[in-house]
């Protein structure tokens, strides 16, 4: 913050500056934006055990869900040009209100055909593929009107900002949907109820936002001029010809890909080391078999505590910081320096303890200060690009990492019957491949700037 402005700040601000620095007018936008992406992550994680509930209760539920990853991706190839054809036709911020209480209208519909016997069988496999295209799709639309939003500069400063609102978000939306079964005693289909309201709320916020944002003048503030080094005006292209045509959004993709091969892979390790663990121990005779589905699930449970906690504490007190005073060159490494460390290290000793702390300290890293720099990266790109193209790169192919993952397993493990090492190794290759994508994104995003000056 600068000097000239300290008296100018409104109470909000000040408090706001706690996360980053919030200069002044910049407060109550913020503080929408902010609230917004809390409200839609909590409606996610608030209907979330509903496609749990729904798949598993269905005969081979379990098996369905291993392959749900490859059908959510056919669908988002339709999904994501579907939505870029909504883009040219439709102002962005109709266009994010229209979509997300489109989503809150299927809530009501699924809701409905709940109550019918014959088509709440099969309604399982329906949900979960929706919802991994709501999911995908709500958040990466939040983000492309956040950088529609604010100009590069504001970005860098109030992106960590706003990854509060979604960090905390995630963490509430467990706790709603636990308060609401456990203690209110709701059925587990009026949850969609629920989060069909906040997606509502959702939508009225971003109304709002633009509204404020509209009206507010903003003369000292330069227009988007990046957009003219990254790409002339192309008419109506569809959001992978975008990706595809265009080096920068080409390396977005890739890198997109690979961090969630990365990930994914390690999700794997930890699965099967734990595992063997349990196996271990209930041959050895100090765990009972009846109770291994326990010692998992508590096991899964201090993950999910460990990394929700590095996650909030990184969001809110270094993100922003690590942006401002080593920027995006240090930054967008610290991710794949920490995945290289974690899959080295399980190469060489691949054991449980080495791989949970591992995954604790990837994940909150992930959520938290990668979450924040993949979406500045998005800033210097034209509106279509951030609408429709971000749209493709963050469902789409961040699905597909999923997916490589998925078949890694089948030809590795099952059909190779090769051990944790081997995926360490695999995940040593890609963490190389993906150090020299972020370098050349890097290189790619500075010629963007020196193009514009």
């Amino acid at each position: 913050m600068r000097e000239d402005e300290q008296d100018d700040r409104s109470g909000l601000e000040r408090a706001l500056s706690l996360v980053t620095d919030v200069r002044p007018g910049e407060g109550v936008t913020a503080l929408l934006l902010v609230l917004n992406v809390f409200i839609l992550m909590t409606a996610y994680l608030t209907i979330k055990p509903v496609r749990e509930g729904l798949i598993l209760a269905m005969k081979s539920g379990a098996e369905y869900k291993a392959y749900m990853g490859g059908a959510i991706a056919v669908a988002l190839l339709f999904a994501v040009p579907l939505y870029a054809r909504l883009a040219d036709r439709t102002q962005k911020h109709r266009l994010v209100v229209g979509v997300t209480l489109f989503f809150a209208a299927n809530l009501v519909v699924f809701l409905a055909a709940s109550e019918v016997e014959a088509v709440r069988t099969r309604l399982g496999l329906v949900f979960y593929l929706w919802i991994g295209v709501f999911n995908m799709m709500v958040v990466a639309q939040f983000w492309a009107f956040a950088n529609d939003v604010y100009t590069e500069e504001q970005g860098k400063r109030l992106f960590p900002l706003l990854g509060v609102g979604q960090t905390v978000g995630a963490l509430s939306g467990s706790v709603v949907a636990a308060l609401l079964l456990e203690t209110l005693g709701l059925g587990l289909f009026q949850l969609l109820i629920v989060g069909a309201l906040l997606l509502c709320l959702s939508a009225a916020l971003t109304w709002i936002a633009h509204a404020r944002e509209r009206g507010l003048a903003r003369p000292s503030e330069p227009p988007v001029s990046l957009q003219r080094p990254i790409a002339e005006r192309s008419g109506r292209r569809g959001a992978f010809e975008l990706v595809l045509r265009h080096r920068y959004l080409t390396l977005l993709a890739v890198f997109s890909l690979l961090f969630t091969f990365v990930n994914s892979n390690g999700e794997y390790m930890l699965g099967k080391l734990l595992k063997e663990d349990v196996a271990l121990r209930v041959a050895a005779g100090v765990l009972a078999e009846s109770a291994a589905k326990e010692h998992l699930g508590a096991a899964y449970n201090r993950l999910y505590l460990y990394v929700g906690i590095g996650t909030v504490l990184l969001q809110t007190f270094v993100v922003s910081r690590v942006i401002k005073h080593a920027g995006l060159r240090v930054a967008f490494f610290v991710f794949p320096a920490i995945a290289l460390a974690d899959a080295a290290l399980i190469a060489a000793l691949p054991l449980l303890a080495i791989c949970f702390v591992g995954k604790v300290a990837e994940n909150s890293v992930d959520y938290s200060v990668n979450n924040t720099v993949r979406n500045v990266l998005w800033l210097p790109t034209t509106q279509e690009m951030k609408y429709k193209a971000k749209q493709a790169v963050d469902s789409f192919f961040v699905r597909m990492g999923d997916v490589s993952s998925a078949l890694l397993v089948f030809t590795l493990a099952q059909t190779l019957g090769l051990g944790v090492r081997a995926f360490a190794l695999t995940n040593v290759a890609l963490v190389a491949v993906w150090l020299w994508t972020a370098a050349a994104i890097l290189r790619e995003n500075a010629r963007l700037h020196e193009g514009a000056g």
